[in-house]
């Protein structure tokens, strides 16, 4: 019997790949950086106050206002994560989860 060039990518090469893909899934969910917790006690919960947007407020500003010792970048990114918000624009009147000094 004598296989033809595309019989042997799937005789060979196929299974090839189907093996590397399983590999490669089984290798990111070892090493996934994500934990969840072991228990409710070693959750750790970041105090929190609600802000309502005023006109004319931005994340920015509002990082400044709440805590302006640290860096405004991070204390945006904590809000954003708090509120699961997708982008960065805010709407006045909304009401934002922002971190407590």
């Amino acid at each position: 019997m004598r296989l033809t060039r595309r019989g042997r990518f799937v005789f060979f090469g196929l299974p090839l790949i189907l093996l590397a893909a399983l590999l490669l899934s089984v290798a990111g969910f070892l090493t996934a950086p994500a934990k969840a917790a072991d228990s409710p006690a070693s959750l750790a919960t970041t105090p929190t106050v609600t802000v309502t947007v005023q006109p004319g407020e931005s994340l920015w500003t509002i990082a400044g206002t709440v805590d302006p010792k640290r860096d405004p970048r991070d204390v945006v990114a904590e809000i954003v994560q708090l509120n699961n918000l997708d982008a960065a624009p805010v709407l006045p009147g909304q009401q934002l989860f922002v971190p407590t000094p």
